[in-house]
């Protein structure tokens, strides 16, 4: 073995240690086990401001302390009661968004594929809609319409971009395209409805963590518990495909397999976040891109996709309520910070490719 290559050997073995899971062992960067204890400090921080913050202000020790199980009872209602379910909401969907962008990236190798580009979080909405509509309003019955809706997406975006591939750029082109015939759907359902009903849904449909409540989102938590784990549980697959097709069945894996599994998660993940808080955009997008850009790792990884996306979404929701003259949806702010972002992805592709 050369000099040159044994040091090389050395520096990687320096950079990575292994994880033991039960029977899983898995190599992780050391540099991507830094950034993610920062991200989770980050969100325990934003957590303690979102709990703090309000028309009753708390400073953070006594919001720790009632949190410990202290403080007087104004105290735990104003934070239990009122506010927990609305952070733990923000987290919870920014983390499920993450997930599921970062699947849908690495499945079709495009840092532009994300479920809210592909028009999924609006077909779960219309999916919603449709059962508000025809049955009734309850939540088992919306979260089973947002799952139809999303999984019908998927179906209909595979069929007319079959051609292409599910990593080709016609992908993203009929994504679009379908997205914004289901948001011109979504607004037609919304005038057919009454208007109390149809006030609520519109804000919701901005994509709002106004007014949840701890039922709704332990049933959405339940839901989407067991496809987040099939998703941790199907990194090693991805990180074979990620070598190629070919390599990847010389392997022993089955790339056209994984790619639907790993898609069927996804759409998953991003049905149950809708119906928590509607259709929230570019979280998905954006989150596995700025992970893997401050990690410095070559793949996305999915627990740090999900520790940015619950960031991003808890950091825009802070900025929704307390920093703008009017209260907000949080919709109405990743839309307009992840615009930008878009943008900007866009131009740097273009400098790439010149």
């Amino acid at each position: 073995m050369s000099a040159s290559i044994a040091s090389a050997l050395t520096d990687a073995s320096r950079s990575r240690m292994i994880l033991h899971l039960g029977p899983l062992r898995m190599p992780v960067r050391r540099r991507s086990i830094l950034v993610g204890v920062a991200a989770a400090a980050t969100l325990i921080v934003l957590g303690i401001l979102a709990l703090g913050l309000g028309s009753y202000p708390l400073i953070p020790q006594e919001v720790v302390q009632t949190l410990l199980g202290g403080g007087d009872a104004l105290h735990r209602t104003v934070v239990i009661d009122w506010r927990l379910p609305r952070a733990i909401a923000a987290i919870t969907v920014g983390a499920l968004l993450g997930i599921a962008g970062a699947l849908f990236q690495t499945v079709t190798r495009n840092p532009l594929a994300s479920p809210d580009i592909l028009g999924l979080s609006n077909g779960a909405f219309t999916g919603m809609l449709i059962a508000l509509v025809l049955v009734s309003g309850s939540w088992p019955v919306l979260t089973a319409g947002s799952l139809i809706g999303g999984f019908a997406t998927a179906v209909v975006i595979w069929l007319l971009s079959a051609r292409g591939g599910v990593h080709g750029f016609r992908l993203i082109v009929v994504g679009i395209g379908v997205s914004a015939i289901l948001a011109s759907l979504n607004t037609w359902l919304l005038l057919q409805i009454e208007l109390e009903t149809a006030m609520f849904a519109s804000a919701w449909g901005t994509g709002s963590l106004n007014g949840v409540t701890a039922g709704p989102l332990a049933g959405a938590l339940l839901c989407a518990l067991p496809f987040a784990v099939a998703a941790l549980l199907l990194v090693p697959r991805l990180r074979q495909l990620e070598l190629g097709d070919d390599t990847a069945a010389a392997t022993g894996a089955r790339p056209g397999r994984i790619r639907v599994v790993a898609l069927l998660i996804g759409v998953a993940l991003v049905a149950a976040a809708t119906t928590v808080a509607g259709p929230v955009a570019f979280v998905a997008l954006a989150a596995p891109q700025i992970a893997r850009l401050v990690a410095r790792t070559p793949h996305l990884s999915l627990m740090l996709s999900a520790l940015f996306g619950g960031v991003l979404l808890l950091g825009a929701d802070l900025i929704a309520q307390h920093m703008l003259p009017t209260a907000l949806p949080v919709g109405v702010v990743t839309v307009s910070v992840g615009g930008a972002y878009l943008v900007l992805m866009i131009i740097l592709e273009i400098r790439r490719r010149a």
